[in-house]
């Protein structure tokens, strides 16, 4: 159960990482596919500058979520990727919300599987 776990955890990271690299980095033009927003809007700067802003918080939980795997070990490590998984969950309703209802599918509810198995080992 830990082995799938870890790999779970390693891909919710990745997927988060992705996210950063397409906010970041990504053209307008996949940008606009990605995130359901109109080609002209997301070639403005500030939207550009939203995107990046986006960016580094989706990379930090990706790279939280690896170094928590490494730096925490035991208990300590599965309370921490539970809290980061609590907010990811709550983060991708409220994005369902109010940007595009595939943000939960997508985001959500890789997270959310990853937690319940990752409860299963706390209780």
């Amino acid at each position: 159960m830990h082995i799938l776990l870890v790999t779970l955890i390693y891909i919710v990271a990745i997927e988060h990482l992705g996210i950063m690299g397409l906010e970041m980095w990504g053209s307008p033009a996949t940008q606009s596919k990605a995130f359901g927003m109109s080609p002209s809007f997301v070639q403005r700067p500030e939207a550009q500058t939203a995107l990046g802003n986006q960016g580094i918080y989706n990379g930090m939980l990706g790279l939280s979520l690896i170094a928590l795997q490494w730096v925490l070990s035991g208990h300590a490590s599965l309370i921490a990727t539970a809290v980061l998984l609590i907010f990811i969950v709550i983060v991708a309703i409220y994005g369902s919300f109010t940007a595009k209802k595939e943000i939960f599918w997508i985001q959500g509810m890789p997270a959310l599987v990853t937690l319940l198995v990752l409860l299963t080992l706390i209780v």
